[in-house]
């Protein structure tokens, strides 16, 4: 049997090991019960803790692709290929409304719980150029969104560019409000030195 590392999440060992011909089930074969509610247990855990859930189909890439676009996600979006019968009773658990369209066809999902905007740029561009890579739809704060929603998404700036571009608006804004209290106080100053002037 190959072992199974306890990070890397027991539908990554599946695939890796179906992909590698390493196992090949029997026809009817079906996942051990207990593995089956792990997976589930997981699974909800995932969804609940996700700020946004991208729905994939990936067939056709090989486990070298997947594994480019595991890295190019990062260590914040966890890329997982699911059965959709597992998906369907995870989501419901967690309290998360997964459209049926979005489980037609094998599935493979992005659990993103980091920047929504980062995770989807590098969906959007690794689409681009692995055309196999279908973007199925997801979902963000509880609402469904179409792959057109998706790809909109993705078009934003990112959170630390928002931040960032905030931060310079409000020292900008503070070096003006120096320079409007600093304005009376120059003139001021002028006064004075003018009744000086004329004094002497």
């Amino acid at each position: 049997m190959v072992p199974v590392a306890s990070r890397a999440g027991i539908f990554d060992f599946y695939l890796e090991i179906l992909w590698s011909g390493e196992f090949a089930p029997s026809k009817g074969s079906h996942m051990a019960r207990s593995d089956k509610e792990a997976a589930v247990a997981e699974l909800a855990e995932d969804f609940r803790t996700a700020q946004a859930t991208v729905l994939t189909e990936y067939r056709g890439l090989t486990v070298a692709a997947l594994k480019e676009l595991r890295r190019s996600l990062g260590a914040t979006t966890k890329y997982a290929v699911v059965k959709n019968t597992l998906t369907k009773i995870a989501a419901r658990e967690a309290g998360v409304t997964v459209p049926d369209e979005l489980l037609a066809g094998p599935s493979a999902l992005a659990f993103i719980k980091g920047d929504p905007v980062l995770a989807a740029k590098s969906l959007r561009d690794f689409a681009k150029a692995n055309p196999l890579l279908v973007i199925k739809g997801g979902i963000l704060d509880g609402k469904a969104l179409s792959p057109k929603e998706i790809t909109k998404l993705a078009d934003l700036e990112s959170r630390e560019v928002l931040l960032a571009k905030l931060a310079g608006a409000m020292k900008a804004s503070m070096s003006q409000a120096a320079a409007l209290f600093a304005a009376p106080l120059s003139k001021t100053v002028r006064t004075i030195e003018a009744l000086k002037a004329q004094k002497s």
